[in-house]
Order: structure tokens, then sequence, then C-alpha cells
């Protein structure tokens, strides 16, 4: 029972390792898709994706983006795997929604 227990252990903080370093690099590939296209200026804040997507080769990742006044989350359709694939073809699917801050006085 206790080997049981230290092998789910075992396989429950591999994939925790797995998931977190998913999530850097589908941002890092965000940010070179976006320096590639002159758009340094803008900043990726956060990455949400399904909890399963480390094992699939196609995911579907919201992208929280932020740019001067405006931040906007964008759905990005990954296929292929960000780690494992030599190839991974990245999608813009749609923007979720967008957020505009006007500020008053210099």
């Amino acid at each position: 029972m206790g080997r049981l227990i230290s092998l789910i252990f075992l396989a429950a903080l591999a994939y925790g390792g797995l998931y977190l370093y998913y999530g850097h690099v589908v941002r890092q590939a965000i940010d070179e898709q976006l320096e590639a296209r002159g758009l340094s200026a803008v900043e990726v804040r956060r990455v949400t994706y399904e909890p399963l997507a480390p094992l699939s080769t196609r995911a579907t990742i919201a992208a929280e983006i932020h740019y001067r006044g405006a931040d906007a989350t964008v759905s990005v359709r990954l296929e292929g795997h960000p780690i494992f694939s030599d190839e991974v073809r990245m999608e813009l699917d749609g923007l979720q929604n967008l957020r505009l801050r006007f500020g008053v006085g210099g």
C-alpha cells in the first residue's frame, strides 16, 4: 500500500512539473510570435489552459495580454505539443474580451 501511495505521489509531482513547464513554454512561444510581428510592446500577463492540455497535441489557450491602457484576453489554438514536438502551429482563435482604461490628468 505504501508503494502505491509513493507511486501516485511521484506521478502527481511529475505531472505538476509538466503542467507548470507547459505554461512557461506556451507563454514564451506567444511572446516570440508577438515579437516576430513587431509587437514587442505587447505584454503577455497570464496564460490559462485545460488541466489535460500538457498531455494533448491540440489545445486551446487563453492568453491575457496588455498594451498600454488596454487589456485583452484572446484564445489561441495550438496544433502540436510545444515541449515534445518540433513543429507547433499557433492560430488566433478569437478575442474573448477587451478592457480599456482611460486616464484623466497629467
